[in-house]
């Protein structure tokens, strides 16, 4: 099963100085490859570890190529992170009902499978959010904007589930669930097939979160 999901079309997000000039169509994609460049050592190296030089020579262009876009690493996380906010922002408005029937399961795995989608995407910088590395107060709004707006959504289905007694905290659990577990499976820790195991997680969640009947239990 795959998942629904269609991000909507985002204007390509610049830098302090590109923000200063119009950009022609070369411009965009060199400005997308450093951008590319960034998650890829971001990823392997991690943001604090990572230098401007590092992403350069993945982008394969020079120090003067990055400082026309991007004022520094902190500059490029920040466009990174203005993007990964606004997926998660169009994900959480097209979380469907999550009842407890085949129907709700199925919305539910729906929206799992574009998280994880996204997570692919904008691993470094969901984790540069979640674990507090970034240190800069207008990205961490970013993250709490669009986490906050998913964990809503998340919530106002458990109350209409009226499943669990204290929402905040189970919010707070399934989001934390949700990131490890998506995190797991963009980064190769666990051997298996995708699908499998966004169907076991889908089925553990819509159970324990929003009441679903077990295998054998009655409707």
């Amino acid at each position: 099963m795959a998942g629904s999901y269609k991000s909507k079309p985002t204007p390509l997000r610049a830098g302090t100085p590109a923000q200063q000039r119009e950009l022609r169509a070369q411009g965009r994609r060199t400005m997308q490859r450093l951008l590319d460049a960034g998650l890829e050592v971001f990823s392997t190296r991690g943001y604090h570890a990572t230098r401007v030089d590092d992403v350069v020579r993945a982008a394969r262009t020079s120090h003067g190529t990055f400082y026309l876009y991007f004022a520094n690493k902190e500059d490029l996380l920040r466009a990174l992170a203005v993007d990964c906010a606004q997926q998660l922002t169009d994900l959480s408005e097209q979380i469907g009902p999550i009842d407890r029937d085949e129907s709700g399961f199925l919305a539910l795995r729906a929206f799992l499978a574009s998280f994880l989608d996204v997570y692919r995407r904008f691993g470094p910088v969901i984790r540069a959010w979640m674990e507090g590395q970034v240190g800069d107060a207008e990205v961490d709004r970013l993250g709490v904007k669009a986490f906050t707006s998913i964990g809503g959504e998340l919530g106002k289905r458990m109350r209409q589930a009226r499943t669990v007694e204290h929402e905040e905290v189970a919010v707070t659990a399934l989001m934390a669930m949700i990131e490890r577990f998506s995190y797991v499976i963009a980064s190769r820790q666990t051997v298996g097939d995708d699908d499998e195991m966004l169907d076991t997680l889908a089925h553990v969640v819509h159970r324990g979160f929003f009441g679903a009947p077990g295998p054998t239990s009655p409707l």
